[in-house]
């Protein structure tokens, strides 16, 4: 039977499933349902925050394609303007400088989600991470939905849009260091990567979800369009609230047998789990949380966060950039639509859920994740040079290489922001300390969020003062960038995998007389 204290630690959907089941759930039960929950809560992240590039179209119908000059009205004119509305779209974004107002709305929410995920991470690991994801998700469907409440209450001032959107970039900061942080609890390390890969299809079920609601709302007006997701990411809160488990000690849960194998060799015979529970360290060194300073200084994390921020400005740069880019390239001497466009620009996608599937399940074969991680951004540079150099050439032509260019940028992206986050929060250096994930997972993606805020703005300015062969020269300059700065880690991993190849002295030693003379075998 289980204790009062320890039934009431458990999260509510938790009881109900086990007193419907009549005994207590199994680990890998609690895998299972770890996984889910997180998958639909992030899903539900990226689908309420693709709703305004979908909408922007609506409230800016008349602003044109081409012959943009302003950086920021440069990095919003991808949107497409086949879902106009006869009703001329929305003051203020309708007037002449309507399309740079959505622009300065993009660059508030990156900057605001960016500098904001480096206090979720800090907060996260001083919380119940169950609670903060689900105030997370509550505020960010909140605010969401107001922005789309404009439209009913008739509100047609900037800055009102502005603060909600700012604001929802705030709580959406939350999302990625729980969630990630959760699942670390939950799997050892030599799974990770594959597991990981896997999981983080929510990116792109979350892109690809919010988009077919906001484009299916718009027809209801475009209020339901921000209104309809923010709702969902509400009540999917309130279902992680119910359901997530935060760590198995919460609730009782019993490690696998194969938990050993997240153990991490210190010295030549000493083997720590990488996380202890609480009965495993009782200090208050092991139970404090890890400062920001002191996450930024465990071995690996700053390389990794460097390597992200240009990872992500390539990414990024496709995220907001792509479509557009096809609709204005002529691919067997004629030009897409815009909805054609749209619709192949999803390859990119498909390839990059691919890519962090391989990544994770390499990294996990031989295990070095730095090794892995910078092959695919080496291998990305003539990924980008072909695809600009011959993506012309026929529509199977440029779907093959978006697709072989979003595997190869989006694997270590992915790879980067699951897997070695969590491998990172559960360093050696920690001593068992499992109150880092949050914190580093937020220091990695927050460095990598500035660089997808700096990615796009880039583009703009090159694209619209030189030409779009110099823009992919930039983002190929990035991605060897990105590689660089593994340098150390990669040889750090080879050095390691060599070692291990060797035979030990004590196999290579000859057998010697008790005088020390070499004995003839």
């Amino acid at each position: 039977m289980q204790s009062e204290p320890e039934m009431e630690k458990k999260p509510v959907g938790i009881r109900f499933l086990e007193r419907i089941k009549g005994s207590k759930l199994s680990y890998n039960a609690y895998q299972a349902i770890v996984l889910i929950v997180t998958f639909l809560a992030y899903a539900s992240y990226h689908a309420a925050r693709k709703t305004t590039s979908i909408v922007k179209s609506a409230l800016d119908p008349q602003s044109p394609d081409t012959g943009v000059n302003s950086l920021l009205l440069r990095f919003t004119s991808f949107r497409s303007s086949g879902q106009e509305q006869e009703n001329g779209g929305w003051a203020p974004f309708n007037g002449p400088n309507g399309t740079v107002l959505l622009g300065e709305i993009d660059v508030a929410f990156l900057a605001v989600y960016a500098f904001g995920m480096y206090f979720a991470g800090h907060l996260g690991d001083r919380m119940n991470l169950r609670i903060f994801l689900t105030v997370g998700m509550v505020g960010t469907g909140l605010f969401t939905s107001l922005f789309g409440v404009g439209y009913w209450a008739n509100v047609h001032s900037f800055y009102y849009f502005l603060i909600m959107q700012m604001l929802a970039g705030l709580f959406q900061s939350s999302g990625w260091p729980s969630v990630v942080a959760v699942v670390g609890n939950w799997f050892n390390k030599k799974k990770r990567g594959l597991i990981m890969g896997i999981w983080n299809a929510h990116t792109s079920v979350g892109n690809i979800t919010g988009s077919l609601i906001a484009a299916a709302m718009l027809r209801y007006g475009w209020g339901w369009s921000f209104v309809v997701p923010g709702v969902g990411i509400a009540l999917i809160g309130l279902v992680n609230f119910a359901f997530l488990p935060v760590n198995p000690e919460m609730v009782g849960a019993e490690r696998d047998e194969d938990v050993d194998s997240s153990s991490e060799k210190i010295g030549d015979s000493v083997s720590v789990p990488l996380l202890l529970s609480s009965s495993d360290s009782e200090t208050d060194d092991k139970k404090r949380a890890v400062g920001f300073i002191e996450a930024w200084r465990i071995p690996g994390v700053a390389p990794f966060a460097l390597c992200l921020f240009f990872a992500k400005l390539v990414a990024y740069t496709f995220l907001y950039w792509l479509p557009f880019y096809v609709s204005h390239t002529a691919i067997e001497g004629e030009y897409l639509s815009d909805e054609t466009a749209g619709n192949l620009s999803t390859m990119f996608d498909v390839g990059g859920v691919v890519g962090g599937i391989m990544a994770g399940y390499i990294s996990d074969r031989i295990g070095a994740r730095a090794i892995t991680a910078a092959s695919f951004m080496y291998c990305s540079i003539p990924a980008l040079f072909f695809y600009r150099s011959y993506g012309h050439v026929s529509l199977l032509a440029n779907a093959s290489l978006m697709f072989l260019t979003g595997m190869l940028v989006n694997g270590p992206y992915a790879l980067i922001t699951t897997a070695v986050s969590a491998d990172l929060g559960t360093h050696s250096s920690l001593k068992g300390n499992s109150r880092a994930l949050a914190t580093v997972t937020a220091i990695i993606d927050g460095t990598g969020s500035v660089g997808a805020a700096v990615g796009p703005l880039l583009t703009g300015y090159i694209s619209s003062r030189s030409s779009w062969t110099a823009v992919f020269t930039m983002l190929m300059g990035a991605a060897f960038v990105a590689g660089l700065l593994l340098t150390r880690l990669v040889m750090a991993e080879v050095a390691a995998k060599i070692a291990e190849s060797r035979p030990s002295e004590s196999e290579c030693r000859a057998p010697v007389d008790h005088q020390g003379h070499v004995l003839d075998v």
